[in-house]
């Protein structure tokens, strides 16, 4: 079925956040100890809690409880977060922006985001601002890869899943709406992006 919209992923997708923009190499003593933070201290899956609306100081007051030994690299997760939120991908930005053009698609964006951490985004990525509708995870308390954190989007904006096209790194993410009957791009780069979408006839 021909594409009417268009679902964006923001974080690896058209925005550039890395935790190694803070935690890099001169970091700590050693890589081997930058992955035992990752893996057992200030984890992925703890990091999808605030984006899903845990309060962020309770979160980090928590964990440096539970890891006093690690508490000024805990403070640091959020405390330079904003050092973490790069730029934009640009390539993919220019990317939204000729498929804006085209006045042929509505554009929505779905991301696993703390509700608190977002508004920072919104002032500096004037791009964010190109949606028909954004749906962020912080302020709906569910997340990706969870069914409900889709059919939000779906049922709120009133959209059809199988004229619509997905677009996340995460292949995680990717699947999830795929069984929902979404049609999903995984996101490795822009050039990438452009042939996927040249195949969909987008």
């Amino acid at each position: 079925m021909p594409v009417e919209t268009i679902i964006w992923d923001l974080g690896g997708v058209l925005i550039d956040w890395k935790t190694t923009y803070v935690f890099d190499e001169h970091y700590f003593d050693s890589l081997e100890k930058r992955k035992i933070f990752f893996d057992t201290v200030c984890t992925n899956d703890w990091n999808e809690n605030q984006d899903a609306g845990y309060p962020i100081a309770q979160a980090t007051a928590e964990k440096i409880t539970e890891f006093p030994q690690w508490e000024s690299a805990i403070r640091d997760f959020y405390g330079r977060w904003e050092e973490m939120l790069h730029g934009p991908i640009q390539e993919t930005v220019d990317v939204f922006q000729e498929l804006r053009a085209t006045q042929q698609y509505k554009f929505y964006a779905l991301t696993n985001w703390s509700a608190e951490t977002f508004p920072i985004a919104l002032k500096r990525f004037n791009f964010l601002h190109w949606f028909d509708g954004r749906i962020v995870s912080g302020e709906e308390k569910t997340r990706k890869p969870f069914p409900k954190f889709y059919q939000i989007l779906l049922d709120r904006y009133q959209l059809n899943p199988e004229t619509s096209l997905f677009i996340d790194d995460n292949l995680r993410n990717v699947k999830a709406a795929e069984a929902l009957r979404i049609p999903s791009i995984h996101f490795k780069d822009a050039l990438q992006l452009r042939a996927d979408l040249m195949e969909r006839g987008v």
